[in-house]
């Protein structure tokens, strides 16, 4: 179960946090296990089954690099993007592994890693199950693990376990009624909850560890608009943001949607790198990373220039409101659609935006409820499992969403019909009434009616 900001805002690499994010850790987390009970030594086999959607779309999202890679005991924070190709190139030359970084087996990625296109297993559309065997073919551990969004990753026990969990909090909360009648108690603002809580979960320099967060998704930014080029993948979609940019530098102040051009371009440079596999941060989820980036990026250029106070509340402010999404629905698009990612980091983004201009609780709550309920039923449908498109311009449209859904909170006392609670949970019974085939197989919608080149 989620508690921290840095559960939701985890820095990794692309292009998706619940397909490569979370395999790698899996992948990690199997190999620690074999040495802890000694096995790893004994291991000289090992074979990966992925099933459902990350089975189905699991080659245009890098799950197979990502389940490599994990083996190898690679970190999603800390592997080099740039060392990701060279090592999986190696690996299939080679038919070997160098097993948790110490132990050379043979590894056949044709044999080994087995993507199993028609099952599913129950307990959540993101499984996976690994195995290791002695020279002799006899089995020494399986696991089977459940990637469930946002880099999040769980075995069979966890999951029945996770509902249950305790932990104690100066202001625990698990709902968004919870959150305002504590803010109105304490008088007390949403960010300064959530940092309350924080200091109690023990983060080492917070803020300073928020901050980074920001270095690393303005980075990403910053990456995405200097490189220019074709993305990765049998689309061979040309990247925009490059040329965007140019194009916004030439025109300066002329065009009066200019600051809209701007948000564009920050979402779109950060789902671009995060398409090309490079460094992210889950905001929530990979595939809707641009969307508190942008927004934020935007605030910071238009209205504040740079002010550490402010992303610190702005990033705060968003987790609060994302952590009743995790804990109370869904950011798996492979289980409820595009809305638990796109959906949700726009809701998230337009309680930040909110919360920096100024807007009391009740505001922010209305606005992240505004930039959830007209995401409702929001889609997922790669074509050919690429997180490219829609994924990317997606992700400026959330953008777009949060900024207007924060503007429409503001101009009122924040006392509205819907409540935030209600949305959410409307989102979660829309996304378990979605056909599976518009929820990351690439079974439905675009990625069957448009043709991939």
């Amino acid at each position: 179960m989620a508690h921290s900001i840095f559960d939701l805002f985890k820095i990794g690499v692309g292009p998706s946090s619940s397909h490569t994010v979370g395999p790698m850790v899996a992948g990690n987390r199997f190999v620690a296990t074999l040495k802890q009970q000694d096995l790893l030594t004994h291991t000289s086999r090992v074979r990966i089954d992925l099933y459902g959607s990350l089975a189905l779309t699991g080659r245009g999202h890098g799950t197979d690099t990502a389940c490599i890679l994990g083996l190898m005991a690679e970190t999603p924070s800390e592997v080099d993007p740039d060392n990701i190709q060279p090592y999986i190139e190696r690996v299939k030359e080679s038919n070997e592994l160098i097993l948790a970084g110490e132990r050379c087996i043979n590894f056949d990625i044709s044999d080994d890693l087995r993507f199993n296109f028609t099952k599913f297993l129950e307990q959540h559309a993101n499984g996976m199950q690994i195995c290791a065997y002695d020279k002799n073919n006899n089995a020494l551990l399986s696991r089977r693990y459940f990637s469930i969004g946002g880099g999040f990753v769980m075995e069979e026990s966890e999951l029945a376990q996770q509902q249950s969990e305790q932990i104690c909090l100066p202001y625990a909360y698990d709902s968004a009624r919870e959150l305002l009648t504590l803010c109105q108690q304490e008088n007390k603002s949403i960010a300064e909850i959530m940092l309350a809580n924080e200091t109690q979960l023990g983060a080492p320099d917070i803020n300073n560890s928020i901050l980074n967060i920001w270095r690393v998704m303005d980075a990403c930014i910053k990456r995405g608009i200097k490189t220019p080029g074709v993305l990765p993948g049998s689309l061979k979609l040309k990247r925009r943001a490059h040329q965007m940019h140019q194009k916004l530098i030439d025109q300066s102040n002329k065009d009066k949607f200019d600051t809209l051009d701007w948000l564009n371009l920050f979402a779109m440079a950060t789902n671009e790198e995060n398409a090309a596999g490079g460094r992210v941060v889950t905001a929530p989820t990979n595939g809707a990373a641009g969307v508190i980036p942008a927004v934020l990026a935007w605030y910071l250029k238009f209205h504040s220039k740079s002010d550490e106070e402010a992303i610190i509340e702005f990033l705060a402010t968003a987790a609060a409101i994302g952590l009743l999404y995790h804990r109370n629905a869904s950011i798996s698009a492979a289980e409820v659609g595009c809305q638990g990612e796109i959906g949700v980091a726009c809701s998230m983004a337009a309680a930040g935006l909110a919360a920096v201009m100024g807007g009391t609780p009740l505001q922010v709550e209305n606005a992240a409820e505004i930039g959830m309920e007209h995401n409702l039923g929001l889609t997922c449908d790669p074509i050919d499992g690429l997180v490219q498109v829609p994924c990317i311009e997606r992700n400026t449209m959330g953008a777009v969403k949060a900024i207007n859904a924060s503007k429409l909170a503001l101009q009122d006392d924040g006392i509205h019909h819907v409540h935030l609670d209600d949305v959410i949970a409307t989102m979660h019974q829309t996304g378990l009434d979605m056909m599976s085939k518009y929820k990351e197989t690439s079974l439905g919608g675009l990625a069957i009616n448009v043709v991939a080149c």
